[in-house]
């Protein structure tokens, strides 16, 4: 009858055992999960939407099998998600997305003139083929180009890889035919930040890095010209690529914005830059 009791007690033992390392399991999915979807950007800022684009500089995950870009090859445009700058770790990467825009572009051009700053100008499709000439002065005045896609449909991780691929290279195209003279578009950023690794070798493949950013502004939901100053300062300490936004509505306060932020940049001694493209 002991032996009995006492097996039937190492039993007892052994399914609580059981019990602990399931659910073990069960909080490490919930914590992993729960790590990999922040909320995205854009009107709304929508939630539960994978995004990680705002990641420190570290690899993403690999792309999907099969990817016919070779990560880390010297000279190779990688597939994983840029945030660092070309020019070096005090560097600041101003990217400007959803334009362009005949009345705020112009007004954000004029500003980084007026600083001698550069910035990397990620546009919808269809904006830079009815404003050409907004493509063209971005271009002459030395920024670089980024796909930004046709429709900027924040669900596109979720649709099929051709709507992704259609999304992605036309875009690509209606950009460089607005830019002329042989310029290309060097990167693509996924709306709110919803890269698959689908689209991320897609865009390697046809010579974009996949870029994502440090500092989300908001400036989509005007909080003031201040309170966005203070966020890009407060973010700049976890990377270097910021976004702002010269489409998709009033942009003043970001012109504003920007604007400051750039004499606060030039008085810490700190310069602006492109994104990483390629492997060293």
């Amino acid at each position: 009858m002991e032996r009995i009791t006492s097996h039937m007690a190492q039993r007892g033992v052994r399914a609580r055992i059981a019990v602990a390392a399931a659910a073990a399991a069960v909080a490490a999915t919930v914590w992993g999960v729960a790590t990999l979807v922040p909320s995205g950007h854009g009107p709304g800022d929508p939630p539960n939407h994978q995004n990680v684009s705002r990641q420190k500089d570290a690899p993403d995950a690999p792309a999907a099998p099969g990817a016919p870009n070779a990560p880390n090859a010297p000279g190779q445009v990688p597939d994983t998600i840029a945030h660092a700058s070309e020019a070096g770790g005090n560097a600041v990467n101003i990217t400007i997305d959803d334009g362009p825009d005949p009345t705020w572009t112009p007004k954000v051009l004029e500003v980084l003139r007026k600083h001698g700053a550069k910035a990397t100008f990620c546009m919808i499709g269809p904006q830079a083929k009815a404003h050409p000439e907004l493509v063209k002065q971005v271009v002459a005045d030395g920024h670089r180009l980024c796909d930004h896609t046709m429709d900027h449909d924040i669900s596109m991780a979720k649709k099929p890889v051709d709507y992704q691929k259609r999304q992605i290279l036309d875009a690509k195209k209606l950009i460089e035919d607005a830019a002329g003279g042989g310029a290309e578009v060097e990167y693509y950023r996924a709306p709110g930040g919803a890269f698959t690794p689908e689209s991320r070798s897609l865009a390697a493949a046809a010579g974009m890095r996949p870029l994502g950013w440090n500092v989300d502004t908001k400036d989509f939901k005007k909080p003031g010209s201040d309170a966005i100053v203070k966020t890009v300062e407060q973010g700049l300490r976890s990377g270097p690529t910021v976004l702002f936004h010269d489409g998709g509505g009033n942009r003043e306060q970001t012109v504003e914005a920007l604007d400051e932020v750039l004499t606060r940049l030039a008085e810490q001694g700190r310069p602006t830059g492109f994104p990483v493209r390629t492997t060293p």
